[in-house]
């Protein structure tokens, strides 16, 4: 098993041990501004509950994104965040 694999299956034994569904959840990510990150990260979550967030560092060069969405269960958080690892550079919070 991969560690990535690995991380996602303990994630999800810790929301379903936590959290009853359906239920709001929040993600969080640091992009760079580099490229259109930004964009990537928010065509993913572009849902009309999903309530999206976003501020700049104060050197501009990584922009913090927030976004509140009501969720059905663990494994649509673990498909969300599967979804924005090809983005370049994102750090999942």
């Amino acid at each position: 098993m991969s560690k990535q694999s690995e991380f996602y299956a303990t994630l999800k034994e810790s929301l379903d041990n936590t959290s009853t569904y359906p239920s709001k959840y929040l993600f969080k990510f640091i992009v760079p501004t580099t490229k259109n990150q930004l964009e990537e990260v928010k065509s993913v979550f572009n849902l009309p509950e999903a309530v999206i967030k976003i501020k700049a560092s104060k050197t501009n060069k990584y922009i913090s994104i927030s976004i509140m969405m009501m969720v059905k269960s663990s494994d649509e958080i673990i498909a969300k965040y599967n979804e924005v690892t090809g983005v370049e550079g994102i750090v999942s919070l």
